[in-house]
C-alpha cells in the first residue's frame, strides 16, 4: 500500500491549468481569471456627492452655527445621473442627492440633516434659501473622481479568485464579458452488471447506479462539468466503447473495477488501452484505487479509478479528484478545509490506515466537537448524508479516544458550525 500523500502526489503531476474561456460576468462566479484586469474608467468617472443635502463653498459656511444659521440662495438642483450647467458661487448653493457629480464652484456637501430644510418644509415655504447650521471643511461629502479605481490601473490580478465582490468590481468596469479558466469536462462511468439507473424498475439482485450521480454531483460542486456515460456491463467490449466515449473529456473517472475481484475487469482493459496504475492507498475507506494516462483518438486522458462501494467513492473522490479538477481550474488552494475539534466518540485503527471517519461537527462556546456518525461501514451512504465533515486518524494513531484532539476536513460548513 502506498501512502495517501505520495498518491496525490503522483496524480496532481499529470494536470496542469486549463486554456482561459470567456464568460459572461456573471458567469464567472466562482472562477479563476486568466489574465490581470485593468480599468479604462475612472470610479467614480466624476466628484459626486457622498449625501444628500446641498453642494456648497465651504467659504460660504464660515461661522454657522444651529442658533445662527448662515443663509445660502439656492440655485438649482442635481440629481444622481445629471449634470448641471450652474455654478456655485460664494453665497449660494446647490441641492445635490447621493451620487449627483458636484457642480462646478462647490467644494463641499452639507448634508440636509446641517441646514434647516425640514424647518422651512413643515412652514411650506419655498426652498429658494437655505440655512446652513453648522461650518463644513472643504472636501467634506465629496467622494473624488478615481477615488476607488483610476482609469489604467492594475484592479484584479490573474489567478483570482471570482467572487460576488469581484463580480461587482467588473460590472463597475462595464466588463460583460471576462476571461476565466475553463471549466474542466470530467466523464463519469460506473462499471457492473448488478446497476440500473434511476428512474428504471430495479429487479431482484440489482441496485441503482448512485455513484454516476453522487460523483457528478462532487464534479459540479467543485467547478467542473460532469459527462455521463452510463454504466458499462461487465464486458470487455462494452467497457470499450464506453470509454472511447470520453475522448473530449479532461478527466474520465470511473468507478467499481479495480480490486481483485473475478469480475474487476476494469483494470485489465484500462491497462491495455494506456498507462494505467493500480494501487492500494493507505486509507480507510477507499484503499482500491486506479490511475494513469488513457490513449483516446489522439489524446491521452487522465483516468482516476475509485472504488465501487458508495462511501469510498465519495472519500476517495475528495482525496484525489477534487483537487486535481481545482488545479484544472487554476485555483492555487488545493487542501480541503480542516478543523481541530475534541472527539465525541472512540475509533480504533486496527490496520495502519489512515481513517477519514464520517462526523457531525458542531460547535458550543467557541469549541468545535465532532461525533461520528453511525455504522462506518462502506456500503452505508446514509452516513455521508448525516455528516459535515471527515475525521482524520492518521496510520500511525491505534485510536482516538472521547476527548482527543482531532483534524476534521469538513464536507461543508452551515449556520451550526
Amino acid at each position: 500500500m502506498i501512502p495517501v500523500d505520495e498518491a496525490l502526489e503522483k496524480i496532481l503531476s499529470h494536470f496542469d491549468v486549463l486554456e482561459a474561456d470567456d464568460e459572461l460576468v456573471l458567469d464567472s462566479l466562482g472562477r479563476v481569471l486568466a489574465e490581470d484586469i485593468y480599468s479604462t474608467v475612472n470610479i467614480p468617472p466624476m466628484d459626486n456627492s457622498a449625501m444628500d443635502g446641498y453642494a456648497v463653498q465651504a467659504q460660504s459656511t464660515a461661522g454657522a452655527t444651529r442658533s445662527s444659521p448662515n443663509i445660502l440662495g439656492v440655485i438649482g438642483e442635481v440629481a444622481a445621473g445629471y449634470l448641471t450647467k450652474e455654478e456655485v458661487m460664494p453665497g449660494t448653493a446647490i441641492r445635490i442627492m447621493t451620487g449627483a457629480p458636484v457642480p462646478k464652484g462647490a467644494d463641499a456637501v452639507v448634508q440636509f440633516e446641517h441646514t434647516d430644510e425640514e424647518i422651512r418644509k413643515a412652514q411650506d415655504q419655498p426652498l429658494t434659501e437655505i440655512g446652513v447650521l453648522r461650518q463644513v471643511e472643504e472636501g467634506l461629502n465629496i467622494r473624488r473622481a478615481g477615488e476607488d479605481i483610476s482609469s489604467g490601473s492594475l484592479v484584479l490580478k490573474k489567478g483570482t479568485l471570482i467572487r460576488p465582490q469581484e463580480i461587482g468590481v467588473l460590472a463597475s468596469l462595464g466588463r460583460e464579458v471576462v476571461p476565466v479558466i475553463r471549466r474542466p469536462l470530467v466523464a463519469i462511468l460506473s462499471t457492473g452488471d448488478e446497476l440500473v439507473d434511476v428512474g428504471k424498475p430495479l429487479p431482484l439482485g440489482k441496485i441503482y447506479s448512485s455513484n454516476t450521480y453522487s460523483l457528478a454531483a462532487q464534479v459540479i460542486r467543485y467547478g467542473g462539468t460532469p459527462k455521463i456515460l452510463g454504466i458499462a456491463r461487465d464486458n470487455v467490449q462494452e467497457l470499450e466503447d464506453k470509454i472511447k466515449q470520453a475522448q473530449d473529456a479532461d478527466l474520465l473517472i470511473t468507478s467499481a473495477g479495480v480490486s481483485v475481484g473475478d469480475y474487476d475487469i476494469v483494470k485489465d482493459v484500462l491497462a491495455r488501452q494506456g498507462e494505467v496504475t493500480f494501487w492500494t492507498v493507505r486509507m480507510k475507506p477507499g484503499k482500491p484505487l486506479a490511475f494513469g494516462l488513457l490513449r483516446l483518438g489522439k489524446s491521452m486522458i487522465p483516468q482516476l479509478g475509485l472504488p465501487g462501494n458508495p462511501v469510498s467513492s465519495m472519500i476517495a473522490f475528495e482525496q484525489f479528484a477534487r483537487p486535481a479538477i481545482l488545479k484544472m481550474l487554476g485555483r492555487e488552494n488545493l487542501d480541503k478545509p480542516t478543523i481541530h475539534a475534541k472527539s465525541e466518540s472512540r475509533v480504533k485503527n486496527t490496520d495502519g490506515r489512515r481513517i477519514f471517519a464520517r462526523v457531525w461537527v458542531s460547535k458550543q462556546e467557541g469549541q468545535y466537537s465532532a461525533r461520528v456518525v453511525g455504522p462506518q461501514g462502506s456500503g452505508i451512504l446514509t452516513s455521508m448524508a448525516q455528516a459535515n465533515g471527515l475525521m482524520i486518524v492518521p496510520e500511525d494513531v491505534p485510536s482516538v479516544e472521547v476527548g482527543d484532539d482531532v483534524v476534521v476536513q469538513m464536507l461543508d460548513w452551515n449556520e451550526e458550525t
